[in-house]
């Protein structure tokens, strides 16, 4: 409903959007408190659509509305022919995608464009902004604030743009919406470790991007692949007790068959084109995990090919991290704590991600090196501030240590 009302009152008015948006939702909590409609969702649409036509009806010699259609809505009679047309079931799905990519406007920093993402894109309320980003509603709404401000000062128009500023847009959503997703997936919350509706929300809006012709890319499609692949694990990587479950424990007659088809299916299409982005490989790893009937089926060797084309395009100490896991599971755990020592700076990585440490003492801890192995995995312990990986990081402790005195 704002990326529709935006669409015609121009982003310089997002929040008369929202104000129309929230007016809509008003008049519902006040009709449906005795009968619900049989449609809540296209009543609360013709509701916003009616409370558009008289905003424009009210303000059209005052406001200065969206470029492409004012000239049209100072006459009463294209006013609503014109809004009837953008409500449309096509017009609004075309909205949302030039929502989102207004949203993700690269002079916007990176916070911005995932709060500007989540409230305007997702309906997201400042208090589900704060908590998702790990922050407070009066930062999060000085970030709004200044991010609409900007909008309105640089008067950027709500359209998608064409030719080589698409890719750098592209490229842009394409990373908001990843980060959206991984904080669903690995949340910095306490309280949750998995928080779906982020999860499903990058999705969808990732899906959004696809479907349309004129913007779909072989990129898109693997983002949408490693999405799938990933969120097809959810209900194995708990156990009934909330407690993270890795992944050589999982059931995975829990993993979701659907999405995983889903995934691979995407991940086929992506396969277009000759540019091979990040998305593809690391979609191409969490399929060859998931095309396994169990862990030890696995096939390592396909995947540290894989990791290896992926340290050339992202050659990051987290990649190179994996990449020596994976190592280690064909060469085993010395030559894995090798490859970790290599890495450039690993000290000072070591002494600010828990993952570095807690990586090195399940190495150490298979080798028998309990000293080092508990060295590694209190450091970890205390360098990771979620509840869910210190829990699980002490029950590895506690089981080595239970085994080194047997």
């Amino acid at each position: 409903m704002v990326a529709v009302l935006t669409r015609i009152f121009g982003l310089q008015n997002i929040e008369l959007a929202e104000d129309v948006v929230q007016d809509a939702f008003a008049k519902a909590l006040k009709e449906w408190t005795y009968e619900m409609p049989a449609n809540p969702a296209g009543w609360l649409m013709t509701v916003a659509k009616n409370k558009a036509i008289d905003v424009v009806r009210r303000q059209r010699y005052q406001k200065e509305f969206a470029a492409d259609v004012a000239p049209l809505l100072k006459s009463e009679y294209t006013v609503q022919p014109v809004i009837d047309k953008l409500f449309m079931e096509t017009e609004i799905q075309d909205s949302q995608l030039r929502m989102i990519f207004a949203c993700c406007h690269p002079a916007l920093n990176e916070t911005e464009q995932v709060a500007l993402t989540l409230k305007t894109c997702s309906g997201f309320s400042v208090d589900e902004i704060a908590r998702a980003l790990l922050s407070n509603n009066e930062a999060i709404k000085k970030r709004l604030q200044r991010a609409k401000q900007f909008i309105a000062e640089e008067k950027l128009q709500f359209d998608i743009p064409v030719g080589d500023e698409l890719k750098k847009r592209l490229d842009t959503v394409l990373s908001v919406l990843y980060l959206l997703f991984n904080e669903g997936y690995n949340s910095s919350s306490k309280e949750d470790l998995i928080r779906k509706e982020l999860c499903e929300e990058a999705i969808r809006l990732s899906l959004l991007i696809t479907e349309n012709k004129y913007i779909n890319h072989p990129k898109s499609f693997s983002l949408v692949a490693l999405m799938t692949l990933l969120a097809a694990r959810f209900d194995a990587r708990l156990d009934n007790k909330g407690e993270i479950v890795l992944l050589q424990d999982q059931d995975r007659s829990k993993w979701n068959q659907e999405l995983i088809n889903i995934g691979l299916h995407y991940l086929n299409q992506s396969a277009e084109g000759d540019e091979l982005s990040e998305y593809h490989i690391e979609a191409a790893i969490v399929a060859e995990h998931s095309m396994a009937k169990n862990f030890s089926a696995t096939n390592w060797p396909q995947i540290l090919v894989l990791y290896d084309i992926l340290a050339q395009v992202n050659p990051s100490p987290v990649v190179l991290l994996n990449r020596s896991i994976v190592v280690g599971k064909i060469d085993g755990a010395a030559k894995a704590i090798t490859v970790i020592n290599n890495i450039v700076g690993i000290e000072k990585l070591s002494e600010k991600h828990y993952l570095f440490a807690a990586t090195l003492g399940e190495l150490h801890s298979q080798l028998h090196n309990h000293h080092e192995a508990r060295r590694h995995f209190e450091k970890a312990i205390a360098l990771t501030e979620s509840p869910f990986e210190k829990k699980l990081l002490q029950k590895k402790l506690d089981a080595m240590m239970k085994m080194g005195k047997q």
